[in-house]
């Protein structure tokens, strides 16, 4: 099973969307968030699953809503480090992976 990495901005984005849920809907959607990024989590520990490779190198992403993008790479067979949780309504050429 592979252990999972989380940078600091990967988490500062998360939480912002966990916070962004709980002011402006609910905390069913706050919950539904969070459990999404648990099951992704599981898959990825599995390392049975790969999604979808982008054009920066060794990076891949997956839409986990349609507003927010997790982009994450695989470190080695043991470890994958999740990136950014992007909210994909700001510009993609603004995006920061380091």
């Amino acid at each position: 099973m592979r252990k999972i990495r989380w940078t600091n901005k990967a988490r500062l984005d998360y939480f912002e969307n966990v916070d962004y849920l709980l002011k402006h809907w609910s905390e069913k959607e706050a919950q539904s968030f969070i459990d999404e990024v648990y099951h992704i989590e599981f898959l990825l520990k599995q390392g049975n699953i790969d999604f979808q490779p982008t054009n920066y190198s060794g990076v891949r992403r997956l839409v986990i809503r349609k507003q927010i993008t997790l982009f994450y790479r695989t470190l080695n067979d043991n470890t994958v480090e999740f990136l950014r949780f992007w909210n994909n309504y700001q510009d993609l050429k603004t995006l920061d992976l380091d």
